[in-house]
Formats: C-alpha cells, structure tokens, sequence
C-alpha cells in the first residue's frame, strides 16, 4: 500500500524556465463511486493502471502497476469516460525537489499545474517563483474532474 502526498499549484507561464525533455501523457478514469479513482495512463510506450482513494488534506491511498500497453489502450477505448486527459510533462528541480509540470492540451488547454510529492504533510519546500495559487484541495483541478469539466468551460 503506498501513500501519496502531494500537493498542486498553479504556473505563471511567462516566469517558467525553457521547457525541455516532455514526455506526453494520455490518461482516462473509469467510472467509480465514493471519490475513489481508478486511472489508466499511457506515458510514451509505457502503460500503468492506478487506483486512488479519498484524499485527506494532501495525503490519499495510491496504488499504480505497470499494465501492457495494449491493455490500457483497450482500456482508455472501452471502458473509460468519453474524453480523456492529454499533456506533456516536464519535471523541473529546484532548492532539492521535483516539480512535475503538466502542459495540458486538447479541452483543457491554456492549463498548467505544477505538483510536488512529500514525504510528508508537514514537509518543507521552497516555492518556485513560478508557482503561484495552490490549488491541492480545489476538486476543479483534479485531473478526474477536468475530464468531467474541462478548464474551457469555465
């Protein structure tokens, strides 16, 4: 069982350094009740199904395992809500973290979110001068709501 400790933010484009070395993400939910999630994710040739639970305050229960690609690419087509989520991810150090930038593209273009992975809740970190609002408990910018709203349609 692993914990996941993150937290996200919003990007000031303008301040981001040059970006380089993305790699695409395609990633689809399907359909589950009572705030868990379960995602399948196709990072370049790579596929992994994940499964997530409630998140209390920045912490919540995630699992992930390596799957055939053709498996999530027949799970995305069959089983997944009609839209799916696609971006390109940057990972960027700074002051000895990894900040994982997502490009978002299709009905969610014109978003970026910057994500930080703890160890802890209480851990301290430097922000970037990059980041602005943080944004780890508004549900609009879980990647499994903007499938449901799309940051166009705000």
């Amino acid at each position: 069982m692993g914990i996941e400790i993150e937290r996200k933010f919003l990007v000031h484009s303008d301040k981001l350094p040059k970006l380089t070395n993305g790699y695409t993400i395609k990633q689809g939910y399907i359909p589950t009740r009572d705030f868990t999630t379960v995602r399948i994710r196709i990072q370049n040739k790579e596929a992994y199904l994940t499964i997530k639970g409630k998140s209390q305050g920045a912490s919540r229960l995630e699992f992930e395992y390596t799957i055939p690609l053709s498996d999530a690419e027949s799970m995305i087509e069959s089983l997944c809500a009609t839209s799916l989520i696609d971006k390109i991810r940057y990972l960027l150090v700074h002051e000895g973290h990894t900040w994982e930038v997502d490009v978002f593209e299709g009905l969610n273009k014109g978003l970026i979110l910057a994500e930080i992975e703890l160890a802890s809740e209480d851990e301290v970190f430097v922000l970037p001068n990059w980041v602005t609002e943080e944004v780890t408990h508004d549900v609009r910018y879980f990647n499994s709501q903007l499938i449901e709203n799309p940051y166009l349609k705000w």
